[in-house]
C-alpha cells in the first residue's frame, strides 16, 4: 500500500502562552520513559470522551494502534492513576505499544520502539509534540503513514485539539518526513487519515475487558445498508448470542452504531465479541473484527 500524504500549509513554532481558550498545555511531560508493556487492559472504563479531571483518582483515555492486513487503525483505552498531563500520558502509552493481550489479538503499532516524548504544547487548537529522532526511523511509506495517523488520532481525542504538528529533537520538519516523500508542513487532522479506518471500527468493548450482561458494543462503520452484525462467543467458540444493529450512515459513508447485547453464561470465562458485515452476495461474514473479552456470569 503506497500512500503519500501531502499537507500544504506552513509549519510554525507554536507558543503555549497564547491567551485563547483553546491554547495552553496538555499537561506537563514529566518522565518521558514509557510504562512497561504487557499490563492489563481496562476492565470497566466507559467509551467516549476521555476524562481530564480526577474521578476516583484515575483517568481513562484512548490509544490508537493498528490491526489487520491494511493495516487498519485500531482503538483501545488505558485507565491510569490521575495525572494532569493526560495528553503526555496518552502518547507515552502509545509509544509503549500494545499489551501482551492486544498483541495476541493481532494488534500492532507502526511507531518504532524507543520513541520518546520530549515536549507537548497546544495553541489555537493545534497540539505540537516534540519527539525523539527514533520516531522517524525505519519502515516504508505505509509504516510512516500509519504512525502519523496513530499520533494524530491519539491526540485529537481531546476536545481542545483539532490538529497535530510534530517536531524531532526540537527541530521542525524541513520538507518531507523521512525519505518516503510524506510532507507534513501543516497540522494533521483525522480527515487526512480517514482511509485508514476499517469498514468496522469497534470502540467498545476493548481487548481484555471484563463484561457483564448487557454488554454495549459500539463504534463506527461504513457497511452495506448500514447493517452491523454482532455475535458473542463463549470459551469454546460457540455462538451464544447473535443480533444486529444499524449505523447512522452506511454504504459509502461512516456512521456510529451502538447496541446493548444481553448474554447468559453459567460461569465467568473467556469469550469473544465478533462484529461483522454480512456479504450482500453470499451472506457470509466479511470485515470481521473479533475482540477477546471476559464474560462475567
Amino acid at each position: 500500500m503506497q500512500r503519500i500524504l501531502v499537507l500544504t500549509a506552513i509549519l510554525g513554532l507554536l507558543s503555549a502562552a497564547c491567551a485563547d481558550a483553546r491554547s495552553g498545555s496538555l499537561g506537563p511531560v514529566g518522565d518521558a520513559t514509557p510504562p512497561p508493556t504487557g499490563g492489563p487492559s481496562p476492565t470497566s472504563a466507559p467509551p467516549g470522551t476521555p476524562s481530564p479531571e480526577p474521578d476516583g483518582q484515575t483517568m481513562t483515555f484512548e490509544v490508537w494502534f493498528a490491526h489487520g492486513d491494511g493495516p487498519w487503525l485500531f482503538v483501545t483505552r488505558r485507565t491510569e492513576p490521575f495525572d494532569p498531563g493526560i495528553g503526555a500520558a496518552s502518547l507515552r502509552a502509545l509509544f509503549a505499544g500494545p499489551t501482551d493481550a492486544e498483541h495476541a489479538a493481532g494488534v500492532s503499532t507502526a511507531v518504532p520502539e524507543g520513541t520518546e516524548l520530549l515536549g507537548l504544547t497546544i495553541s489555537d487548537g493545534v497540539a505540537t509534540a516534540d519527539l525523539s529522532g527514533r520516531y522517524a526511523a525505519g519502515g516504508g511509506s505505509t509504516s510512516m503513514f500509519v504512525r502519523l495517523a496513530q499520533l494524530t488520532y491519539t491526540l485529537t481525542q481531546f476536545g481542545t485539539v483539532d490538529g497535530v504538528l510534530f517536531t524531532l529533537e526540537g527541530e521542525p520538519i524541513d520538507g518531507a518526513f523521512s525519505s518516503e516523500g510524506i510532507v507534513v508542513d501543516r497540522p494533521m487532522t483525522r480527515e487526512d487519515f480517514a482511509d485508514l479506518l476499517p469498514p468496522i471500527l469497534v470502540e467498545s468493548p476493548v481487548v481484555g475487558q471484563a463484561v457483564t450482561s448487557p454488554i454495549t458494543v459500539s463504534g463506527t462503520a461504513d457497511v452495506f445498508e448500514a447493517t452491523v452484525s454482532i455475535s458473542v462467543l463463549d470459551a469454546s467458540g460457540a455462538e451464544i448470542v447473535r443480533t444486529f444493529t444499524t449505523a447512522t450512515c452506511g454504504t459509502g459513508c461512516r456512521g456510529g452504531y451502538s447496541e446493548a447485547v444481553r448474554f447468559r453464561v453459567d460461569r465467568t470465562q473467556p469469550g469473544t465479541v465478533r462484529v461483522y458485515e454480512s456479504s450482500a452476495e453470499t451472506g457470509e461474514p466479511i470485515n470481521v473484527v473479533e475482540i477477546p473479552i471476559t464474560l462475567v456470569a
